[in-house]
């Protein structure tokens, strides 16, 4: 595989934080934004959706997607956010807007059993997640807050697996109908991603061709 090279990106983070009484204010720890605060990995892909009907996945090519995901490693805590485009012509706005942002937080907690336990705060909801100890996969799983009685799903299952040194990532996203302690699959999305991490170039990437 070729090497792939970031290039630029620019993105305003939303700030989660909680207060112990109501009267107290947060303040940020830092005065300014740093340009290079962190470990920074730059995720570009496609993914392909799938709807499960009578027993089996069938592709449901109008609500595929482009991505874009901006990580920023803080050692054990994650701050990601994710754009999503769904471009084919045909897509009914039913799994949300066309254009879509996500807000993610994983905070890495204890290691038990082998495995690093997570804590998840984002904007799709809260939750837990598990991961080996070099990140190679993990499971994360979110609940939809107050989800609807006729909703079709009411979790997220997201499960990952990081192929650094061939700089690429395959991640699952699976939803899901909880109920009485059994799993009914209503959709996912077959995710593949390309690596892009800070880099010099010896020249010009590209030039204007008349």
């Amino acid at each position: 595989m070729k090497k792939v090279i970031f290039s630029a990106a620019s993105v305003i983070f939303m700030v989660l934080a909680s207060c112990s009484t109501s009267k107290q204010i947060t303040v940020p720890r830092n005065r300014s934004v740093e340009l290079d605060d962190a470990y920074t990995i730059i995720w570009n892909g496609i993914s392909k959706a799938y709807r499960y009907e009578n027993g089996q996945w069938l592709r449901v090519e109008s609500c595929d997607y482009q991505f874009d995901v901006v990580q920023k490693r803080y050692d054990n805590i994650w701050k990601s956010v994710k754009s999503l485009h769904r471009i084919h012509p045909d897509y009914d706005g039913k799994a949300g807007d066309r254009d879509q942002t996500m807000y993610f937080e994983i905070a890495y907690k204890n290691l038990i059993n082998g495995m690093v336990q997570a804590i998840i705060n984002s904007s799709l909801g809260n939750g837990i997640g598990t991961s080996d100890t070099e990140f190679r996969k993990s499971v994360l799983t979110i609940y939809v807050p107050n989800p609807g009685k006729f909703m079709p799903y009411n979790k997220f299952r997201i499960t990952q697996h990081y192929s650094y040194e061939e700089g690429v990532l395959m991640e699952t996203v699976e939803l899901i109908k909880e109920k009485n302690g059994k799993e009914t699959p209503f959709m996912k999305n077959e995710e593949t991603a390309l690596i892009f991490i800070k880099s010099k170039l010896d020249k010009v990437p590209t030039t204007f061709k008349q």
